[in-house]
Parts: structure tokens; C-alpha cells; sequence
């Protein structure tokens, strides 16, 4: 009987360990980590851009109406003041016979009455009516005049039709573009930065680019200009300018590229940069899990963010030290205290874990 009691209980511990070795092991989470990497004295940021040439022009009508003809097409080389379409100019011609016809009516009264008050036969303020009469209708001819030869649209630049917009037969407003004109003879680079790399411009070291179409080469580049506003999607324009000669032949307006910038950081404040993955917000927080590497436990702390780089890594300027490792996936679901285990990096010669 004592036997079978002491068996009894022996088995009992056994399950009992087992279940608690179970539990335990259950607790422990995987992950996937990173070490937090220092930044250097120079960050590279990469954009992609495209290029254009450094004089490109909408030529709109300044009045509206309706297009008697385009005289040009796309790829037509045009000189700075050649007529390069037409609008139909009846009703500005209508308007401005009316404006004539009343100008003479005008000035014929206005003379009258001025050569009285010479004689002291009128009053000095019907010499001021007419007088004053007689300077709004000139105004009013000399706008119908404007308006009359508006009618034709000429070439604010010496250089190549890129779009055209518009056909003959078509009503268009002033200031619509009828035709795009690619004018000088430099190319230019545009590229959108982010608000967090355009407020450290001062920063800006050098630049260059690199082109798919010719592999091995890169250009460098100087800035031309920066715009001081943002877009709806809260970027801002640059201009780069190519330094020294370059190959007109091979760089074209409208080709694609890859501008790569370089900004100087002293990184006095030993900031590092992680997988922004390993980033969580919650609760009004910004923390990250930090691996303990003596107890395989995370400890959640809190962090202050810099900014984000093209390649998904984001700068972490306080709260972390370089070489400290972070957890970079499932951050939701981990606590403070946690154990864990690290998920060993797959090999470049094991694609896939089958080996």
C-alpha cells in the first residue's frame, strides 16, 4: 500500500514538472531583432528625380476664347516672338471699333470744353469732368488694343515644343497652356525631399546622380534652387544643376534617375538608427523592446524619434545606445519582462531555411 501511495505521488511531481516546463516554454516568444547602428559623421539619402530643361514654358493666351489655329506641333523648334497660334479675334475686333468710335466722341467733347474753360466761358469742374473723361477712354482703346492683338500667341523662348494641349476649333480660357516649350540648352534635375531632410538643408554636403539607361556612370550636381513652400503631400521641389560638361546627347529632358545626397551630421548625441518596424505607439508612448542578453528577457523603453530614411530605417536619438539590440517584429504582442528567443538570420546560401 505504501508503495502504490509513493508511486502515486512520484508520478503526480513527474506531470506536475512537465506541465510547469510546458507552461514555461510556452512563455517564451520569438523574435526577430537587430542591433541599433550608430550614425556617422555623413548620412547618403537617396531620391529618385527627373530630368528637365532649365527653361520650360506654358505659353497661354492672356484673353479667352476660341482657337482659330495652332500653328506648330510637337518637337518644332520655334524662335522667341514667333506667332505659334491664333485665336479667333472677331469679337475683340467688334469690341474695339465700339471703343474707337466712342473715343472720338469723347475726345471731340472733351477738347470743346477744355478750349471754353481757356476762355473762361465754363467752370473749372466741367474742365475736370472732361478732362478726366478724356483719360478713361484712352485707357479703355489702349486695353481693347491689347486685348485685340492677344488674340496671337508668340513664343516666349527660343527653344523646342515639348506638349501641345490645345487644337484649333477649341474655347479656352486666359492662362490656359496651350503648348509646353522646352527652351535653353542646360538640363536640370527635380526632385521632391521630405519636410525632415528640407530642415536640415544646411547640412547639405554634395550630390550626384546615376542614370539606368547608363550604367557605371554618375553625374555630380550642384543645387539650383529649393522651393521655401510644400505641396499638398508635403514635399519640397529641388533643383540640381549638373557640374561641369556632360553629354547632351545621352541626358535629355524627361528621363528618370536616382539623386543621391549627402548630408553632414556630428553625431555628438550618439544617435542610432533602427528598422522602423521596431518602432511601437501606444498609449501616447514611442517605445521599443530592448533584449536582455544575459536573462533572454525585452525591456520596453521609451524612446524620441528622428527622421526616416528611404531605406525603412528610422533615427532613434534618445532612449537607445549603439550596438543595443531591438526587437523588429511582433512588438505588439511582447510585454516588459518577457522572455524571448531570438530567430537565428537565415543564410544567403539558404534561401528559404530548407538547407
Amino acid at each position: 500500500m505504501k508503495q502504490t501511495t509513493t508511486l502515486l505521488m512520484l508520478l503526480a511531481l513527474l506531470l506536475t514538472a512537465c506541465s510547469q516546463k510546458k507552461q514555461t516554454d510556452n512563455d517564451v516568444q520569438y523574435v526577430k531583432t537587430a542591433k541599433a547602428q550608430r550614425l556617422g559623421d555623413a548620412a547618403e539619402m537617396s531620391y529618385p528625380g527627373r530630368t528637365k530643361a532649365n527653361e520650360e514654358v506654358n505659353a497661354a493666351f492672356r484673353v479667352s476664347g476660341t482657337i482659330q489655329r495652332v500653328m506648330v506641333k510637337e518637337g518644332d523648334y520655334v524662335r522667341k516672338g514667333q506667332v505659334i497660334a491664333q485665336m479667333d479675334p472677331r469679337d475683340y475686333q467688334v469690341q474695339l471699333q465700339a471703343t474707337q468710335a466712342e473715343y472720338a466722341q469723347v475726345k471731340a467733347e472733351a477738347e470743346r470744353v477744355m478750349a471754353v474753360f481757356e476762355e473762361g466761358s465754363t467752370t473749372a469742374a466741367a474742365n475736370d469732368r472732361a478732362r478726366y473723361g478724356l483719360q478713361q477712354i484712352t485707357q479703355k482703346l489702349a486695353n481693347h488694343r491689347n486685348q485685340l492683338a492677344d488674340t496671337r500667341l508668340v513664343s516666349p523662348v527660343s527653344g523646342y515644343v515639348q506638349q501641345k494641349f490645345h487644337e484649333s476649333g477649341e474655347t479656352v480660357s486666359a492662362g490656359m497652356p496651350i503648348v509646353r516649350l522646352m527652351g535653353g540648352t542646360d538640363v536640370e534635375i527635380e526632385i521632391h525631399v521630405p519636410a525632415s531632410d528640407y530642415a536640415r538643408q544646411e547640412q547639405f554636403s554634395s550630390a550626384t546622380c546615376s542614370f539606368e539607361v547608363l550604367p557605371g556612370e554618375t553625374f555630380p550636381l550642384r543645387v539650383v534652387s529649393m522651393s521655401k513652400e510644400a505641396n499638398a503631400s508635403q514635399l519640397y521641389t529641388l533643383r540640381l544643376g549638373f557640374k561641369g560638361d556632360y553629354d547632351h546627347s545621352r541626358i535629355t529632358p524627361g528621363m528618370s534617375t536616382m539623386v543621391y545626397a549627402t548630408f553632414h551630421q556630428p553625431n555628438e548625441r550618439n544617435i542610432v538608427k533602427v528598422p522602423s518596424t521596431a518602432i511601437l505607439h501606444k498609449n501616447d508612448r514611442t517605445t521599443v523592446f530592448v533584449v536582455n542578453k544575459q536573462n533572454s528577457t525585452v525591456e520596453q523603453r521609451d524612446v524620441e524619434l528622428g527622421a526616416l530614411d528611404l531605406d525603412g530605417n528610422i533615427q532613434v536619438v534618445k532612449g537607445l545606445k549603439p550596438d543595443e539590440t531591438v526587437v523588429t517584429a511582433g512588438v505588439r504582442y511582447l510585454t516588459h519582462g518577457q522572455r524571448v528567443k531570438e530567430i537565428e538570420p537565415t543564410s544567403k546560401a539558404n534561401v528559404g531555411g530548407l538547407l
